[in-house]
């Protein structure tokens, strides 16, 4: 494994770490800025530099503004963090043991894995043409599937912004 994989993997956790402990709404934002960042490397460092560019762009730039935004635009108050009480006591040995089952699960699949074998890659792997091709080529019935299901939700925005306040209750 290269130097860059491994930054930029640690970063990625890093990163996602800091989403879920962060206090502050927008230093989970950042801190999931990071993490995106961080993956984008794990892409450039798999040679796969169109994905790299794309998550970029759309994910640590378009959609981390919007949550920005969200953010700034609500009210969000700062709630002390729950004590552990005896309700909340009674959930901790059932959690500890989901977490040592996925730590377990983990492990298991690492020494499983064959380390010295690897997946030959065809050479195109990654490439803008790969990926159109197996978009609109391979898989067209599920990604317009996913194109409607965008349409669906954007008419719904549409149509519960654009409602106009009934008289007398404005």
């Amino acid at each position: 494994m290269s130097v860059a994989l491994i930054v930029s993997g640690a970063l990625a956790i890093g990163g996602a770490l800091g989403v879920i402990l962060a206090r502050a709404p927008v230093h989970s934002v950042i801190a999931l800025i990071v993490n995106f960042l961080g993956l984008a490397g794990v892409y450039l460092s798999l040679q796969a530099e169109f994905l790299a560019v794309a998550q970029v762009i759309v994910y640590a730039g378009a959609v981390m503004i919007l949550f920005l935004f969200v953010i700034a635009l609500l009210t969000v108050k700062r709630e002390p963090m729950e004590r552990l009480t005896a309700r909340t006591a009674g959930r901790l040995p059932l959690n500890l043991l989901a977490a040592f089952a996925m730590a377990f699960l983990v492990v298991l699949a690492i020494v499983r894995s064959d380390p010295g074998g690897s997946v030959a890659v065809p050479s195109n792997f990654g490439t803008v043409r790969a990926m159109g091709e197996t978009l609109l080529v391979t898989h067209v019935f599920p990604f317009e599937i996913a194109a409607l299901v965008l349409l669906v939700a954007v008419v719904g925005v549409v149509v519960l912004v654009g409602r106009r306040p009934e008289k007398g209750r404005e």
